[in-house]
């Protein structure tokens, strides 16, 4: 127990024993009242010397983590706002280096296992968890699905093995079909909380998400599913994020709620640019997806393109007004 601590037993043990006296009587005449060392200010006392010992005992490593995570985090948002293809791939390489290889540490189904049990970790050793799990929910409100497009190390991959992969490769399911492909996800979040909470078996994850692949350990079966995948990836672009992914079709849900939407002109109402441009298959005329937009920026940088909008072409082509004759 601490010094601190012990005082303010003691200060409570003396102020129970003694009896009052003269001294201590209030005063008839209803002097002002003087302040009593109440359980409640004990307690807060307590409680305020334990914070202190738990961020004082934080070691190196513990802090770096922290550190760790809110750079990831931070530069994430910081890329997401100045809408920068450059910046977009630092924030993948970032994700995948740190929070892929260096700490596997990505928002998984079993951290939805968790919490739909309330069982959540001890903050004193897991302030990163909780960093992560905070940021994506508030995220997901604010913005839609941006630990999917721009976070999560295993989207970042696939994206950037998109990008060097040839792209006669590549096969685009028609928009009808795509639609109906998306829904998958669903039904697999579905089977496997239902699995779960029926035989409360969390290794199932290993069979629904690649994830473990960052920590480069897993069976023959586990190993043989994820090449299948990864050359499906190649195939179809982002296959397991759009049609596969629990976690996904966990934060599309939570993405209706968002705050921050991606805002349309008029004239979108007839364009097609942005709904070909989207990778995701989340446009669809002038309606986005909220559950099946990543905010990758792609359209939104259209959206401001003077030279590709079609919105502000119009308005460079309507005529100046005319200054009046005198």
């Amino acid at each position: 127990m601490s010094a601190v601590r012990i005082v303010a037993v003691l200060a409570l043990a003396a102020g129970l024993l003694v009896p009052p006296t003269a001294a201590t009587q209030p005063a008839p005449d209803g002097d002002a009242d003087q302040p009593e060392f109440s359980l409640e200010d004990l307690d807060a006392l307590l409680e305020e010397d334990e914070l202190k010992e738990s961020v004082a005992s934080l070691s190196a490593a513990e802090i770096g983590d922290i550190v760790g995570m809110a750079l990831v985090l931070g530069f994430a948002v910081f890329s997401f706002t100045r809408k920068s293809v450059p910046l977009k791939y630092v924030s993948f390489a970032g994700s995948i280096a740190y929070l892929g290889f260096y700490k596997s540490n990505l928002v998984s189904i079993v951290n939805i296992f968790a919490i739909l049990e309330g069982n959540f970790p001890d903050v004193r050793h897991s302030i990163p968890w909780y960093l992560l799990i905070g940021f994506t929910t508030v995220s997901t409100v604010l913005w839609g699905r941006l630990y999917c497009g721009r976070i999560c190390a295993f989207g970042a991959f696939t994206q950037l093995l998109d990008r060097v992969m040839p792209a006669r490769l590549r096969f685009d399911p028609p928009a009808s079909l795509d639609r109906r492909l998306a829904y998958i996800k669903y039904v697999i979040l579905g089977v496997v909380l239902l699995y779960f909470f029926a035989s409360g078996d969390f290794l199932v994850y290993r069979y629904v998400e690649p994830f473990w692949m960052f920590t480069l350990s897993g069976n023959v079966l586990m190993w043989t599913l994820l090449g299948t995948l990864l050359l499906g990836t190649i195939l179809v672009r982002n296959l397991y994020c759009r049609y596969l992914c629990s976690v996904g079709a966990a934060l599309g849900l939570i993405s209706n709620l968002t705050v921050f939407k991606i805002k349309r002109w008029t004239e979108c109402q007839g364009c097609k640019i942005c709904e070909k441009a989207c990778e995701w298959g989340a446009i669809d005329g002038p309606k986005i997806s909220l559950a099946e937009c990543v905010r990758c920026d792609d359209c939104e940088r259209l959206y401001d393109d003077e030279e590709k909008c079609v919105h502000w072409l119009i308005l460079r082509k309507k005529p100046k007004a005319q200054p009046a004759s005198s």
